[in-house]
């Protein structure tokens, strides 16, 4: 295998949707019997690709199909696709977790890895023991333990509770102490999952910092997965994009997420919505978000502007109605423009008509935000819509860019104030106004 870490060879897992085993006592002898016989297994041809988003014929599906690769020593390879692409199978098949259904895996040096919260800890030990357990279980020595014993610790932050069973930890600590413990005792690959989402903005830097430090400075291998894509550009030399458990590239880990962000695109930023509600006098029909280009689309740099654009209807005439448009992140709210406070709006709408809001120079950090919009008429108490989710975005840029620290993370908490972005309106296209503080 020479410098090869990992090596995968036309691997594939088939499921049965709604079972245990095959679900009957004849399928398992019919699977039994080309066994035997030397036959291949029937039910390997009847499978279908795990394509979640539509209805298929059989109950067999491949969340893998004839997947391979190789990944050298020193390699950090983030693994990226949507929900149901195949991504967590394949970490426990590399794991072995569980085996392929067909096909080949080979690895060079020892395996830590960390698939979600808890992995590999028994909860009624301590910290310190399960420390012990999990340094043996990779097959190192108590004194090699020891040696990292005290780092382990001191990255994990929690040398007060490390006496502590850790079934009274929360989900933060015990993610903390399984990462510090997979990163730091001496395995040639390590492999994690989305569980660093469970810590907070301190941590999930400082984990990034020490899978950057593993990779490049101690050239052992590093196996990432994670929507952030700013994460996985920063930390990664190589990209795996999987879709409906198959591999749609393997290699240079800018084209991957390329790749993956445009296949991710299904609506080009274009967001059908139609009347929610028997109250609703204006209809919201579609929102179509464009850049700065003017270029539609569902991905934004960090800098860019984010025009949100509301087609709309009403059957009857409305005088001076004034709407808002709201940018929500996954702590609250981070911002929003409304006419009615600017002082902006039509005096009357008819029939088909378009409003849209620019909001200038996005300075977010890289991850999905939801936008709301709503419309009231100009008393402020007939509701012509009520607000409600139009459509979402992804900010996507390296963290090392836009410098990537606590402070910036902390300033989206509920309770902080909302950020201003400077904006404009305009109607039917037209009158465009600008806001500026």
């Amino acid at each position: 295998m020479s410098n090869i870490a990992i090596s995968v060879e036309n691997i594939s897992k088939q499921y049965r949707l709604g079972e245990l085993s095959t679900g009957t006592i004849s399928h398992d002898l019919n699977r039994w019997w080309a066994k035997i016989r030397g036959k291949e297994d029937p039910f390997l041809k009847v499978g279908e690709s795990n394509d979640r988003t539509s209805k298929g014929t059989s109950d067999y599906v491949w969340s893998l199909k004839d997947v391979s690769f190789d990944i050298n020593q020193g390699d950090a390879v983030g693994i990226i696709g949507r929900n149901g692409a195949g991504k967590s199978t394949l970490l426990k098949l590399l794991s072995k977790v569980t085996s392929p259904t067909t096909g080949v895996i080979k690895t060079k040096g020892r395996i830590a890895s960390l698939l979600e919260v808890g992995t590999g800890f028994h909860p009624e030990l301590t910290g310190r023991e399960n420390i012990f357990l999990n340094g043996a279980i990779l097959g190192m020595t108590k004194a090699e333990i020891r040696r990292k014993f005290d780092e382990i610790v001191d990255f994990a932050g929690v040398e007060r509770y490390i006496d502590t069973p850790v079934k009274r930890y929360s989900s933060g600590m015990y993610v903390r102490l399984a990462f510090a413990v997979a990163a730091h005792l001496e395995s040639e690959i390590l492999i994690i999952d989305e569980v660093l989402a469970v810590g907070d903005a301190e941590f999930q830097k400082k984990c990034l910092g020490k899978m950057g430090d593993i990779s490049s400075g101690e050239g052992r291998t590093v196996l990432f997965v994670s929507h952030n894509m700013g994460a996985i550009r920063s930390l990664c030399n190589k990209g795996l994009f999987l879709q409906n458990g198959e591999i749609k590239k393997f290699g240079d880990i800018q084209q991957a997420v390329d790749l993956y962000l445009s296949s991710n695109n299904n609506n080009d930023g274009e967001f059908k919505i139609g009347k929610q509600g028997k109250d609703e006098i204006v209809i919201f029909e579609e929102v179509r978000l464009k850049n700065k280009y003017d270029k539609q689309t569902q991905n934004f740099e960090f800098g860019d502007s984010l025009t949100v654009e509301i087609h709309c209807f009403s059957d009857k005439a409305i005088e001076l109605p004034y709407f808002w448009i709201g940018i929500e992140s996954q702590y609250g709210s981070l911002f929003a423009a409304n006419s009615l406070i600017d002082g902006i709006r039509p005096n009357m709408v008819n029939g088909k008509f378009v409003i849209s809001c620019t909001f200038k120079n996005l300075k977010l950090l890289p991850q999905t935000y939801v936008i709301n919009a709503g419309a009231r008429m100009k008393s402020g108490t007939e509701l012509l819509t009520r607000s409600k989710e139009v459509g979402s975005f992804t900010v996507i840029s390296k963290l090392d860019e836009i410098g990537f620290v606590g402070e910036l993370a902390e300033s989206f908490a509920p309770n902080a104030s909302p950020l201003f972005i400077p904006y404009s309106w305009s109607f039917n296209n037209e009158n465009k106004i600008e806001v500026n503080f």
